[in-house]
């Protein structure tokens, strides 16, 4: 009942949405490449520094689909990415012997990747930067908080590579429509 409810939705808005304008990102008719798919999947994303760095190259080859070696890729994608940490959380303790011991609690942890994308001739296409921001208790175990923070910054690492990726589909998508 559910999927003939939704199926009827989606053809009263089917009108509605054609007269707006709208049109489907990856559904850019005349792409210089093919499809946007194809498009995406000719950019080698180049290696980033660390362990971070490692984890959003991965995220973005994934999300790309794109090319593990540089050799044949039509575009290169180079990413810097910086990470700065913020305590936020502090909790102060008076003891019994009238001593006052401070402690941080929280972390938020800043990402900034930017980005170039540039073509097989080495100039800069496009380029844009991109943050997300990753927030972590301090546990009482050290392991246990480097553990919490790294998780924390994967994910925002991941949020970040999602945003650069349409990004880019966005900018091939108004080449497109030139």
């Amino acid at each position: 009942m559910k999927s003939a409810a939704a199926l009827a939705l989606s053809l009263l808005l089917a009108p509605v949405l054609a007269g707006c304008g709208f049109h489907p990102l990856y559904g850019v008719p005349n792409m210089p490449g093919g499809s946007m798919q194809n498009t995406l999947r000719a950019i080698y994303v180049e290696p980033v520094p660390e362990r971070l760095g490692y984890q959003m190259r991965n995220s973005l080859i994934d999300r790309l689909d794109g090319q593990s070696e540089a050799g044949g890729a039509r575009y290169h994608l180079k990413v810097t990415l910086t990470t700065k940490s913020e305590a936020i959380g502090v909790q102060s303790q008076t003891t019994t012997g009238g001593i006052t011991q401070t402690a941080i609690t929280r972390y938020n942890d800043t990402l900034r990747a930017e980005f170039e994308l540039t073509d097989a001739g080495g100039a800069v296409i496009t380029k844009g930067i991109e943050t997300g921001l990753s927030a972590y208790n301090v546990l009482s175990s050290p392991y246990a908080t480097l553990a919490v923070q790294q998780d924390a910054d994967r994910r925002a690492a991941e949020d970040i590579a999602d945003r650069i990726r349409i990004d880019l589909a966005v900018w091939f998508a108004q080449q497109a429509k030139k």
